[in-house]
């Protein structure tokens, strides 16, 4: 199987540490390493480096040859412009289709949290067999237990296998960020699962569902397929800036055929760190008597459950705050109560519109 860690995002709900010259991907939010170094370890224990991929944006080419010297510079996929999922992972079925069509790649986020590698990678190589001797399109969904509107959310189905103590379940639907009151819905009924984007195919399969499900896509796609046989550089930009920006999950997913996908359970703890209250969240562990958690220097007086980064040689004092987000950097400072961490999306929207100089 070929891994192929996604490393293009712009994690803007992490700003102000995350900027868009330097993603939360290649900042060392939660350990000393960045989250891209911690994706990549993770899998180079048990996969050759030759196996491993990294899909990024010309942009961050050179950064990601510098935070991983013994990754190969040909396994650095970089899509020629950022034009969300759907190209960007289309792009590398592209590539790999030329080399590889019917090996299996698995697409990994690199920003994740994964508590127990050792049943993730066991979930991994179990889709690999599958994937092998059925041909159906594998991904990972987990158990949800907070109505989140940032996340797809999987309805699974009938219990398909069960191997080593992974469960396999039959897809029925994919729905992606949905409003708040149908994630409660959801969470209710049962059936639906948080979507973890882990997906799983083969290079030919994956070009192939979008000839069936986005044939908009798909007509730039052969081209570039064509294109990059030819190395023909100019062509393979030329037809990749009239792919349309959307996500995989949008343009593919949600419209399958649930005959072509099957759902493993991921049960190895699990979280997306898409906002700073899941982060304070996977901390809760590290947290002080009162569910404080802090990185840098800090003093509070009746401050309870929030989550405070500070910096080198410089204190954060606080005085009677409760569930709220402290990010203070060299040139911004955030504060936010700890439930609208989503909210911070806005924020650099507006600073992208007013054209200020902090992203």
């Amino acid at each position: 199987m070929n891994i192929v860690i996604m490393a293009g995002g712009k994690g803007t709900r992490f700003w102000p540490m995350s900027r868009s010259s330097r993603p939360k991907q290649f900042t060392s939010i939660i350990t000393n390493s960045t989250m891209l170094e911690v994706t990549f370890n993770r899998f180079n224990r048990d996969y050759p480096v030759d196996n491993i991929y990294v899909s990024t944006t010309l942009e961050f080419k050179d950064e990601i040859g510098k935070l991983l010297p013994e990754l190969p510079q040909k396994n650095i996929i970089a899509e020629p412009e950022k034009r969300d999922t759907a190209a960007a992972m289309g792009y590398v079925a592209a590539k790999l289709f030329l080399t590889a069509p019917d090996e299996p790649i698995a697409f990994i986020p690199s920003d994740h949290y994964i508590g127990n590698t050792d049943k993730f990678l066991q979930s991994i190589k179990i889709a690999d067999e599958i994937i092998r001797q059925e041909g159906k399109m594998l991904d990972i969904a987990i158990n949800p237990n907070f109505p989140s509107t940032a996340l797809g959310y999987t309805k699974i189905g009938k219990a398909y296998r069960e191997i080593d103590g992974v469960e396999i379940f039959e897809f029925e639907q994919h729905v992606e960020k949905p409003s708040y009151e149908l994630a409660k819905k959801y969470i209710h009924e049962g059936s639906y699962l948080w979507h973890a984007s882990y997906y799983m195919w083969t290079a030919r399969r994956i070009l192939e569902s979008f000839k069936k499900y986005a044939p908009d896509i798909f007509k730039h796609l052969e081209i570039i397929v064509r294109a990059l046989n030819d190395n023909n550089e100019n062509l393979v930009q030329e037809e990749y800036q009239k792919i349309r920006k959307i996500s995989f999950d949008y343009a593919v997913t949600e419209n399958m055929d649930p005959d072509e996908v099957l759902i493993i359970k991921g049960d190895f703890g699990w979280s997306d760190l898409g906002a700073w209250d899941a982060l304070h969240d996977q901390l809760s562990k590290e947290a002080d008597k009162n569910g404080n958690v802090i990185r840098g220097d800090w003093v509070g007086e009746d401050t309870n459950q929030c989550l405070i980064y500070g910096q080198k040689n410089k204190m954060v004092a606080t005085i009677g705050l409760d569930d709220i987000v402290v990010v203070d950097t060299e040139d911004a400072l955030l504060i936010c109560p700890k439930g609208r961490s989503q909210d911070v999306k806005k924020i650099v929207e507006k600073l992208e519109k007013d054209k200020k100089n902090y992203l």
